[in-house]
């Protein structure tokens, strides 16, 4: 039950009229001021100005090159987060809890400390990098890297989502479908998806916002070459440092676009669940 400022007669209402202004405020200030300063900045020399600066095609092709990240690594975090889930949820085996710990590496683990890990290992002059160079295969300052530490960056978020939901839920109704003949997939896709989809749409959603976002660990395997191995974060720093200041705005409102957008899916997905 929801509690309002008249439930409680007697009670003083000016405290929680205060806190209400405040949280108000706070966010006006500190999220939806940086936010307007953004667009009023990508569009203060007009439109031209502005669709000139998002159609440059350094612009385009980070714009390409972040959607295409995020395409690769969304799908693949979340049949891992699935695969950790069901694991962890219906299996008892040794190391179990260990496992779990290590999921959650990436979220106390800085972006940039996985980026240079990523390159003493894959670097040319890292562990496997010698063995690398001799095949041919190219993974640091390429596409290859860049997709590796974002899987990195973002591998907790659909199993810590769907991992709660699956606890909570027991194995009694796949138990059931088992009892009745239904075979692993039919279980899975009859009885267990359906039950987690809502979890899993919005694991699903926060992989793709930090995906399209993530700038520290891109920062250190993607070389930052321009028009190669630049990201729209990296892109929009580049066009800042090249005092094309505009540009960077307008490549910054892009990027909360997206933001925005994931937002309402996730306020969307939240209401549904």
């Amino acid at each position: 039950m929801s509690l309002s400022l008249t439930d409680a007669p007697g009670q003083s209402r000016t405290v929680p009229r205060l806190l209400i202004g405040l949280a108000f405020a706070l966010t006006a200030l500190f999220v939806v001021a940086p936010l307007a300063f953004i667009f009023w900045r990508a569009f203060a020399e007009g439109w031209a100005v502005y669709l000139g600066n998002i159609t440059d095609p350094l612009t385009r092709h980070a714009i390409w090159l972040t959607t295409l990240v995020a395409v690769i690594v969304v799908p693949v975090n979340v049949a891992f987060g699935i695969a950790a889930a069901w694991a962890i949820a219906r299996f008892r085996f040794p190391g179990r809890k260990l496992l779990v710990t290590l999921i959650e590496i990436p979220f106390s683990i800085s972006p940039i400390i996985a980026g240079i890990c990523y390159l003493l290992l894959y670097g040319r002059q890292g562990l496997l990098g010698p063995w690398l160079a001799d095949h041919d295969i190219k993974i640091m300052f390429a596409i290859p890297g860049i997709v590796l530490v974002t899987m990195f960056v973002t591998a907790p978020f659909v199993a810590r989502e769907v991992l709660p939901l699956m606890q909570a839920q027991g194995s009694e109704q796949e138990q059931a479908a088992v009892t009745l003949g239904a075979r692993g997939w039919q279980v899975f896709s009859r009885v267990t998806l359906p039950n987690i989809r809502w979890a899993l749409l919005y694991g699903a959603v926060l992989c793709t916002a930090r995906a399209v976002g993530e700038f520290g660990g891109v920062s250190v395997v993607s070389g930052a070459i321009r028009g190669q191995t630049n990201t729209l974060p990296l892109q929009i720093e580049l066009m800042f440092n090249d005092l094309n200041t505009t540009g960077a705005f307008a490549a910054a409102s892009t990027l909360t676009v997206i933001a925005l957008v994931v937002l309402v899916v996730k306020a969307a997905l939240e209401s549904r669940r």
